[in-house]
């Protein structure tokens, strides 16, 4: 869950919707810098299924006691995020081995290979040798540019959304979270130093250089459940109950 708290209530956005807003992004992407084949479909289904894994988790949130405001994806519990993780790349897995080692590959990014958490630990080898099994049965040979590529793109196409659901529509660059306040970190040929997004108001983001084939516009799912209603009836049903809106950014060149 992505959870956005104002004064008196929370904006939530579903993971899984971030995610197909993401894969969005993705199929207006420059042709000329990526052929397109069978591989890239592939790859850009994975965009569009990366966070598939917080569907039941999203579908019942709970509460941090500690923040005194819902879990988010950020905080969540490690043992149950990391169940889902495992859960949600092998539903890709089921559908495109070559999904599956995306995605695994973009949950084992959030995590140190020095980690001292045994949960952890265990998290990176089980995934390490999935995505070996998962290569054998591919039966190919993914040229590693090629494989670089998508992996940057699944990135950048997931933090432009986070961009865009995690922050208040029109922010000014000097008060964004220190993620983006930089620039995105994935690089290109169209773009070998990064991509510089900006709020050009609270409908327009304008990214420097602009990566994809024309100006578009995405509209993303979310529910303003009030503080009042979840102390009244609980988390679960403030959110269950809340009426889902929707929220329209256009992405425009600089």
């Amino acid at each position: 869950m992505i959870v956005n708290e104002q004064e008196n209530q929370f904006i939530m956005i579903a993971q899984h919707d971030h995610a197909l807003v993401s894969g969005e992004i993705v199929l207006h992407w420059k042709n000329k810098f990526l052929l397109r084949s069978k591989l890239r479909e592939e790859a850009d289904w994975a965009i569009s299924q990366h966070d598939r894994a917080w569907i039941p988790l999203d579908e019942e949130p709970i509460w941090n006691e500690e923040k005194q405001r819902p879990y988010s994806f950020i905080d969540y519990p490690v043992n149950e995020k990391l169940k889902a993780y495992q859960r949600g790349i092998q539903e890709t897995a089921d559908r495109s081995y070559y999904a599956g080692i995306l995605c695994s590959s973009h949950y084992q990014s959030f995590f140190s290979k020095d980690s001292e958490d045994p949960r952890v630990v265990q998290f990176l080898e089980e995934e390490n040798e999935r995505c070996r099994k998962l290569s054998e049965k591919m039966k190919m040979e993914v040229p590693h540019d090629i494989y670089q590529l998508h992996f940057e793109r699944l990135q950048f196409c997931d933090d432009l959304s986070l961009y865009i659901c995690m922050q208040e529509p029109g922010i000014n660059k000097e008060n964004e979270i220190s993620w983006f306040k930089d620039g995105f970190r994935q690089t290109f040929d169209i773009a070998p130093d990064g991509i510089m997004p900006r709020w050009a108001d609270k409908k327009h983001v304008s990214l420097h250089p602009f990566p994809f084939e024309h100006e578009f516009s995405v509209h993303i799912p979310y529910r303003v459940v009030s503080k009042a209603d979840i102390e009244s009836k609980g988390l679960k049903s403030a959110y269950q109950d809340a009426e889902v809106l929707e929220r329209e950014v256009r992405f425009i060149p600089e």
